[in-house]
């Protein structure tokens, strides 16, 4: 019987199940004779079974796993009560939840939304801005180019590349280095294109309007934005049910720059974002799959208060490293590109390299709210390449101080000033506990009532690999298998 009851299961019939118990019991003329505590044990072990039958893993092609990322999401204000979060918290009790989860440097949006994906450092993913840093000649400032394509921005395998060469279906809503990447059956874009499939989809159902589309940009509101994107993630699951489906809130990030993280401003943001995951996760009711669904929500960086801004690009030009004519560089030998938290400095002439390199060092390091200066050759010590390694990195790191920032400006005569409408930001070291994001995950396969300390945005990758049961090798994370159902 045991080995029947085994071959059974591994079936999935529960109707075979239930014949050939009966029929055993039947054919050995145990029925009428068994003892009123046999059959009752008996009829246990069948409803037992029954449960372990009906829990059996559901194939990969018939679930769902969406990643959800708000934008500037820190772990001390989730794990404030006064944020309300219902939704989120919900999945949280009935799902696994960490403390904390440490990002990758730098503490920045691309960055770090590559490295969820891929489950590599950013010296591995070649990510450092968001966008493609280029260099320019020997007297060029450096540019950031935000749309090129995923190809020329990420260097390591995604676990969108994975699940579509298993034959999954993949999607994307604003998710970001992911332009022509190939691999995704239904995208809406972070700038959506008319003629675009999903984009038609929603002009013929009514849900936006081709004006929408082609005025994106144009006086539309970031709050505005993400609720599209919501309907565009609720279009893609209940048309399309994708296996995965990547899915990014932005508002969050919008108000914590504009207005500070943990003001009101900031607090009524995560509770709007937190309505539009009730939205996708309504979506995935109605579309029959909320059963087979698996919810992974965490962020790409925390957040820090800002009351000054470094105008680094101001010393240089002081210092006679940067040339400006009519506002903009006409020519520089040296240029900082900042990032809030941090900043990279670019020696731009090789040649000059060796001599500017240590007055660079001694100019920055006596700035006020300058905290740390780094030698770019160091990188490889916080995650990030050397610049050898790849051309966007700087030539030297530099980290501000609790309450600094470095800002874009070349015009005035102070390097540091007072900050009236640049009132948050990410960039600093991830060793900052400001800068830890949020993790929790629940549904399918999750085990309920899981609490960890930290994970690492490195392990969320190959966690997710594990869910769909895809290869995603070569990774710095591990699966976080203390949250899995075995």
């Amino acid at each position: 019987m045991p080995a029947l009851v085994r071959g059974l299961l591994l079936k999935q019939n529960l109707e075979e199940l239930s014949r050939e118990l009966v029929r055993g019991w039947i054919i050995s003329g145990t029925v009428n004779s068994l003892p009123r505590i046999s059959l009752s044990l008996s009829l246990f072990i069948f409803i037992s079974l029954c449960r372990v039958a009906s829990a059996a893993p559901i194939p990969a092609q018939d679930r769902i796993v969406v990643l959800i990322t708000v934008d500037g999401f820190p772990s001390w204000i989730w794990q404030d009560p006064n944020l309300v979060v219902p939704n989120l918290r919900k999945l949280a009790a009935t799902g696994a939840v960490a403390q904390r989860m440490t990002v990758s440097n730098p503490s920045i949006t691309w960055i770090n939304h590559t490295t969820l994906v891929t489950g590599v450092n950013p010296q591995k993913h070649g990510v450092l801005f968001n966008g493609l840093l280029v260099r320019g000649g020997p007297t060029e400032a450096p540019a950031i180019e935000p749309w090129r394509d995923k190809a020329d921005l990420v260097h390591a395998p995604t676990i969108y590349d994975a699940a579509f060469k298993a034959g999954l279906k993949t999607a994307q809503v604003d998710w970001v280095a992911i332009l022509n990447s190939g691999t995704i059956n239904y995208e809406f874009l972070e700038i959506p294109k008319l003629g675009g499939a999903i984009e038609q989809e929603m002009i013929d159902a009514g849900t936006i309007a081709a004006d929408d589309i082609r005025n994106w940009a144009k006086n539309r509101t970031i709050v505005w934005r993400d609720d599209v994107w919501t309907k565009a993630a609720s279009e893609i699951i209940e048309k399309h049910k994708p296996n995965l489906l990547l899915y990014h809130l932005l508002t969050t990030d919008a108000v914590n720059h504009a207005n500070g993280p943990g003001t009101t401003a900031s607090y009524t943001a995560y509770a709007y974002a937190d309505r539009l995951i009730g939205d996708v996760l309504d979506s995935l009711t109605r579309a029959g799959l909320r059963d087979r669904a698996t919810i992974v929500v965490t962020t790409d960086h925390g957040f820090k208060k800002v009351q000054k801004i470094i105008l680094a690009n101001v010393a240089l030009r002081d210092a006679g490293l940067v040339r400006v004519k009519a506002g903009k560089v006409e020519s520089c030998d040296a240029y900082v590109v900042p990032e809030g938290g941090l900043a990279f400095v670019y020696i731009t002439d090789p040649a000059k390299r060796a001599g500017l390199l240590p007055k660079l060092k001694t100019l920055c390091a006596g700035l006020e709210g300058v905290k740390e200066v780094i030698d770019g050759q160091d990188g490889p010590k916080f995650g990030m390449p050397t610049p050898a390694e790849n051309q966007g990195m700087g030539d030297l790191v530099l980290y501000a101080k609790d309450g600094y920032a470095f800002f874009q400006g070349l015009d005035g005569a102070e390097v540091v000033r007072e900050s009236k409408t640049y009132l948050g930001t990410h960039g600093y070291p991830n060793t900052d506990p400001e800068l830890d994001g949020i993790f929790l995950a629940s549904g399918y396969g999750i085990k309920p009532g899981v609490k960890l300390e930290r994970v690492r945005n490195l392990d969320v990758a190959p966690t997710i690999a594990e869910l769909l049961g895809v290869p995603l090798p070569n990774v710095d994370g591990r699966v976080l298998t203390e949250i899995l159902i075995p």
